[in-house]
């Protein structure tokens, strides 16, 4: 059968959090860096095909293939190791240490984010033929989604940063369920039909992805968007960063694990009810 049931599931998240704890830092970096990399260009061709198209569901519908090729392909995600990871050491997985999950998280973070600004840095030489013009339509849109999605959020303070984090919440609840929706199937088609559908749902609301937005705003920056690298890492990078971790461990990570690695324990069943009484002879009934 292509169907894991939930029971097995949950150990395979766990499996999978352990062996990333002491995974080495070179298989690391790199799974990280194509991570990273792959998932800015499905967002480039994203915004491309929402641009040309004038339809923001067509490049939603289509976004998804980066992140099915990177999850196929083995390569890892932040958000994805911040609802995996922890698993193993709240199992207390021999050897698994908080320093252990940290470390994990602080590498696949940096290569993640050295991906992403690679494909930025292509991108922006395509958009503007080596910064030799004016950024083309799709360079232009992108610049325009990094300033309304930093100072954007500035200009409303303190609700805009709470509207952020939650943003930020969301899209890992999304997409850490995709991720753990494709341990359920060992068929190439079932993972990503599984896959596909709330990986959709975070593209199109709209949700704060920090890998997604390592691409967005430093190709915002180089394309000539009117926001500071301070604006970014402030009013977007970290919020997005802890609602990510937020979202991940707290609506898919724990609640799989709590309800289907350590169920509760079952209510007991009620007592049978007593048999009526019967008769021993015909016409008399037992008092």
């Amino acid at each position: 059968m292509s169907y894991v049931n939930p029971s097995e599931l949950a150990t395979k998240m766990i499996d999978a959090g352990e062996a990333k704890v002491f995974m080495s830092t070179r298989d690391t970096l790199i799974r990280a860096y194509m991570a990273g990399a792959i998932l800015a260009l499905a967002a480039a061709f994203a915004v491309t095909v929402t641009v040309q198209t004038g339809q923001p569901v067509v490049g939603a519908l289509l976004f998804p293939v980066g992140f099915c090729l990177l999850y196929l392909l083995g390569f890892d995600l932040l958000t994805g190791v911040f609802t995996l990871v922890p698993l193993a050491l709240i199992d207390k997985r021999p050897g698994v240490r908080l320093r252990g999950v940290l470390r994990n998280w602080g590498l696949v973070f940096a290569g993640n984010f050295a991906g992403a600004l690679t494909v930025a840095l292509m991108m922006a030489v395509i958009f503007t033929f080596a910064f030799s013009v004016d950024p083309n339509a799709v360079g232009q849109a992108i610049g325009k989604i990094g300033e309304s999605r930093t100072v954007g959020y500035a200009d409303h303070g303190a609700a805009g940063m709470l509207t952020l984090f939650i943003r930020g919440v969301l899209c890992n609840w999304m997409v850490s369920t995709g991720v753990v929706a494709a341990m359920i199937s060992t068929s190439v088609s079932g993972k990503v039909i599984a896959m596909w559908m709330p990986i959709l749902v975070f593209f199109y609301m709209g949700f704060e992805h920090s890998v997604v937005n390592m691409f967005l705003f430093p190709s915002g920056l180089l394309l000539g968007g009117d926001f500071s690298v301070a604006d970014y890492v402030v009013w977007n990078e970290i919020p997005t960063v802890v609602g990510n971790l937020v979202g991940g461990i707290t609506f898919v990570g724990l609640t799989v694990y709590a309800t289907h690695a350590r169920t509760g324990a079952s209510r007991r069943r009620p007592a049978a009810p007593a048999p009526a009484p019967v008769a021993e002879d015909a016409g008399v009934l037992v008092q």
